[in-house]
This record gives C-alpha cells, structure tokens and sequence, in this order.
C-alpha cells in the first residue's frame, strides 16, 4: 500500500516533507558527490513520494555503476526501464535541479526525510499493534505481539546507532583503552569471570561480543557448570570484584525454583535433594535463611519460559539491557530454543544455524559474551575414549563455526564407576583408576579464537552439583598418577 492510500485510508495526513526531497535530489543532481554524504542516512524507501523515491533509487544504481547521476542520464535509464511517464517525465528532473537553493544542506535534507520516514512508520506500528490486538488468534498470545513489538522498536530505536566505517586511529584508540584496563587490573581477567581460577587464565575470562559453547552428554554437569559461573559472577559483581557482571539466565530445561535451589544447596552446604524433599533438621533450614539473605541481592535474572524462541530471546535481552544493563547471557540449553516463528523451517540443522548466527549477533550488538549450552550426539557412547570432540557437537557444523569459544565437560569418573569387573585383580586395578578420578571434572576448551586449547581440571561435588576449583595438592597427585 503506498503512502499516500494509507494516508487516505487512516483518515490522517502522514508526516511527510516534499521539498526536503526534492531538494535533496536536486543537490545529489548538481553534485554527486553529495550522494556520499546522505547514502547511509537515506534509503529509497524512506521517501513520502514514490516518485521521489523511484528518482533516488535510480541514482544510486548509476553511481554504484561509476556513471553520472543527472537529468539527462536519469532520463535516458527511465526511458529504458518504460518509466519516464511514471516520474512524470524529463521536465520533472529539470523542476529538481532548478528547485535547489543550496546543497550544503543536503545532510540536513537527509536527514529531516528519515526522520519523518521513522514518525511515519511509528504511526503505523500503532495501528498494526491495535489491529492485531482486536483480532483474537489462539495461535497467537498476546505476550507473543508486544515482544514482536518492542523487537520492531528497538530496531527503529538502534538503527541510527549501528556503527559504521571507523578509521584505524578510531580502532587502536578504543583497542588500547580495553587493554589498559587489563594491565591495571589485578588479576588476568579481561572479559566476565567464570569463577575458576585455571578456567579464567586459560580464557581470560569470558569476553565480551564472544559466543562461548559449552556441550557435554547427559550428567556430565554441564547446567551445574553454567549455574556455578553465572553466580560466580554475580558475586563477584556484588562485591565489587574485577570481571563481575549482571546475569540474565534462560533455564529453557529447569524451572526457576531448581535452579535457586541448586544455589541454595551450594551456599548452606546441605544435598539439593534432600531439600527438595524437605529432608532438612531445623538448623539446616536456619542455614539456608542465612544463605538466602546473603545471594537476596544477587544481580541474576531467570527466565525459565519453556520452549523459547530465538526472537523472544533477543526481545527479552534487549529489554533487560535497556532496563538493567547485561553483562552476562547463560542459556541452557541451545537445542531446547525454537526458530524465529516468522521463519517456518522444517531442516532442524538451518533452524540451529539460524539460532546460532542470531545468539552471536545478540553478543556484538548488546556486547556481552552469551554462554549457551549444547547437547553432544551418542556418537560419543560409542567410543572407547569418551572424551568429546567438536565432531561430536549436534548439527556441528553451524555451531563450531559461529562459536568464538567451544568448550567440553567431561567426567571420567561417571564413565568409570560403571564398569566395575567382578575379577578381583581387575577389580583392584579399576578401584585405583576410580580413586584418581573421582570428584574430578574436566574443561576442555577446544577451540578458542583468541588463544590456545587446553584442558582445565576442575573439583566437582555431585552431592551439591557443585564445581570448584581444584587444589594444587590434588592437581600434581593426579598430574603423578596419569604420568605413572
């Protein structure tokens, strides 16, 4: 529908400026040049008048192709294209050119035209939002139109914002400012802590705009992990450490209340199951009051909406950012999330691509690292050697190449304490390799853009689905052991 119907039709002159057009035509007709300063502000579309708008797209074309943009070539394409009558012929390119009283202004044309193309297009988000609002769907609930509709305006809101071309000096400016930062800190943390000391050395924390992947097969305590570093750094936010940072947290999997309590069992010290189940004496409920008044103010936001989105993933971040500021996204886990539902994709593989492309994309425009987790294929059952590798990520190939960080927890002791022998001498050899891995998990980062790959040992605590750092004693015992 053009403007000009849809004016008549909302019974509402739709803001719009002619001669801010016109002259803007006019003075990229005079001046090429000038279509250097207004190509990034103005798209065709932006343009009250279709004519107008035809006009600015047909020089674009030309000056993309290195020709002259002026009345006599933009008369010669028209009148190939069969157009010539439709802008209302040559006299009209003419009545441009003759209508300019200086092109000086022209960023100032350009942009009062976008600015009233954005009013333009707020009124009819308006009238979109009122229709779909009266006409009732049961396919679509209302929550779903006013997440599609902050997502529309925050684009409008962001469009101006994106940045562009920045000069070298720009670069190295803004570079050397991060790495300051890093020289004075205290510690090695250039990005978000994740808690573990090893870990953060290795990573340098989790760095900002990064999509780091952390996969693993079922009890390996990929979720416990995840959970163990988006307190980490909520903690270290509250008190005020280096690399803390505000968390949002979607729990696609558990609801808000197992994840709390998981924290909750950390924090007292007391088996989540037991709590669950209200197996507690009254001085244990005592400890978890206090391990609740001490996370109370913990800067961590769940979202536990099942079946997610990808679209309402990124709605619901940006809001959050906008609202609470973001330091931090955990989503757990990836292949729970859901396609964009305007987007209908029967391929599973496209769809997480598409998710994947898009969670990076939520990482540089936000710029806040996002730690998904992934489920790894069975492929790994069938080996010998459990141990993952980037081959046995699902749908792998979307999701190692968008990744900046690929890490794997993987836990030996799981595997070993089921292949007990009943031979006693097998049975002894087997008690030796399940003593040196007990309690032991690993990281292993498999690929990081920004540095090397490396495994990182870590304490791990089932009866609290706890991770913590492990102790150098117990790091050089097991270095001993492996050797021998």
């Amino acid at each position: 529908m053009t403007p000009n119907a849809l004016a008549k039709t909302n019974m509402r002159i739709m803001p719009y400026n002619v001669e801010a057009e016109q002259s803007l035509l006019g003075a990229i007709l005079i001046n090429n040049e000038c279509y250097e300063d207004v190509c990034e502000i103005v798209l065709s579309v932006h343009f009250y008048t279709p004519v107008n708008g035809k006009i600015y797209e047909a020089i674009c074309s030309l000056i993309s192709q290195g020709l002259i943009a002026d009345p006599i070539t933009l008369r010669a394409y028209f009148e190939k294209h069969n157009e010539l009558k439709n802008i209302g012929g040559g006299g009209y390119l003419v009545q441009l050119v003759n209508a300019v009283v200086s092109i000086s202004g022209v960023k100032d044309y350009a942009t009062v035209i976008r600015d009233l193309y954005l009013r333009r297009q707020l009124i009819l988000l308006g009238e979109d939002i009122s229709t779909n609002a009266s006409t009732f769907d049961l396919n679509v609930r209302a929550v779903d139109q006013i997440e599609r509709a902050e997502a529309r305006l925050y684009e409008m809101a962001m469009a101006d914002k994106r940045a562009g071309v920045i000069s070298f000096t720009g670069a190295l400016a803004s570079t050397m400012s991060i790495l300051e930062a890093a020289f004075r800190s205290d510690s090695s943390i250039v990005g978000i802590t994740t808690g573990f000391v090893d870990l953060d050395k290795l990573l340098g924390g989790l760095s900002r705009s990064d999509l780091v992947i952390l996969a693993g097969r079922p009890s390996m305590g990929k979720t416990a992990l995840a959970t163990n570093i988006a307190f980490n750094a909520a903690l270290a936010h509250c008190k005020k450490k280096d690399g803390g940072g505000k968390v949002l947290f979607f729990s696609l999997e558990m609801s808000k209340e197992q994840l709390v309590t998981r924290i909750l069992s950390q924090e007292a010290g007391i088996p989540s199951e037991r709590i669950r189940r209200g197996e507690i004496r009254e001085d244990e409920f005592i400890k978890l009051a206090e391990a609740s008044k001490r996370i109370a103010e913990l800067p961590m936001f769940i979202d536990d909406t099942p079946a997610l989105n990808i679209s309402a993933v990124r709605s619901r971040a940006r809001k959050l950012q906008r609202q609470h500021g973001v330091d931090l996204i955990v989503i757990d886990y990836l292949q729970l999330l859901q396609g964009n539902p305007e987007k209908k994709n029967d391929n599973r593989v496209l769809e997480i691509s598409e998710i994947t492309r898009t969670l990076k994309s939520i990482a540089k425009e936000l710029n806040v690292p996002v730690l998904a987790l992934s489920q790894l294929s069975r492929a790994v059952e069938a080996r010998d050697d459990k141990r993952p590798q980037l081959s046995d990520l699902r749908e792998s190939g979307s999701i190692e190449q968008d990744a900046d960080v690929v890490a794997f927890v993987y836990r030996e002791e799981y595997y070993e304490s089921r292949r007990e022998p009943t031979d006693p001498e097998e049975h002894k050899k087997w008690f030796s390799r399940l003593t040196l891995v007990h309690n032991l998990a690993e990281v292993i980062v498999a690929k990081q853009r920004h540095g090397p790959i490396a495994t990182v040992k870590l304490f791990f605590d089932g009866k609290y689905t706890k991770f913590d750092n492990l102790s150098p004693s117990r790091t050089e015992e097991f270095e001993k052991k492996a050797v021998s």
